[in-house]
């Protein structure tokens, strides 16, 4: 039976781009004018309100796509959200109408995009299902329940911004969660000490 491709086998069809730690790589408005595979790094995605409220939607990882750039390039409408260098990044860009040759006349090339569009609609889903539904001091306590790092140098507006809420909401329920001793704060810093505490109250709480 014949492997699955997968995005990096097309990497033929286009061309290396590199972007330094924190550059931006697409904003609102933006037309697109690349299909781009991730090779190395990590491209946050994010969305504002037109209040300035930021919320992370998802990370392209290593040999992943943006489902953003494939619905821009499927609609033919420009970027609506934000995307972030998270570390230095490499990618293969292949040019529109590349993009669009390969979708319409490659199966595996068809298979590859479509499987990957589905996945991250899900996670998508599950963003929304978290930001209309849940609390938000019991969001902030699960995202640093499940941190795979105990050390954290992000700042409250970072947290903010990760989550879709405001500073003021993300100061008030660390210095709770600091209180109950789950977690100290500096700084810029916070320090995750009872993991399994955070994820407990975070589901014992949740409607």
């Amino acid at each position: 039976m014949a492997q699955h491709k997968t995005l990096t086998d097309f990497a033929a069809d286009g061309t290396m781009i590199t972007a330094p730690d924190g550059a931006c790589l697409f904003r609102p408005d933006d037309p697109v004018s690349a299909f781009l595979i991730v090779v190395a790094g990590t491209v946050r995605v994010e969305h504002s309100t037109p209040a300035g409220r930021t919320v992370t939607l998802y990370r392209v990882e290593t040999g992943d796509s943006c489902v953003l750039t494939t619905t821009c390039l499927l609609s033919a409408r420009a970027y609506s959200g934000f995307g972030y260098a998270e570390g230095p990044v490499r990618a293969i860009a292949i040019p529109a109408d590349r993009f669009r040759h390969l979708l319409g006349t490659d199966p595996a090339f068809q298979e590859v995009v479509f499987r990957g569009f589905a996945q991250r609609v899900g996670e998508l889903t599950d963003v929304i299902d978290t930001l209309l539904v849940h609390r938000t001091d019991l969001r902030i306590a699960h995202w640093l329940g499940t941190r795979s790092a105990q050390d954290l140098n992000m700042t409250h507006e970072d947290i903010a911004q990760e989550l879709g809420t405001a500073r003021e909401v993300v100061s008030r329920t660390l210095k709770a969660l600091e209180r109950n001793g789950w977690i100290e704060t500096a700084r810029g810093h916070v320090r995750i000490i009872d993991q399994a505490a955070l994820c407990h109250h975070a589901r014992a709480h949740t409607v």
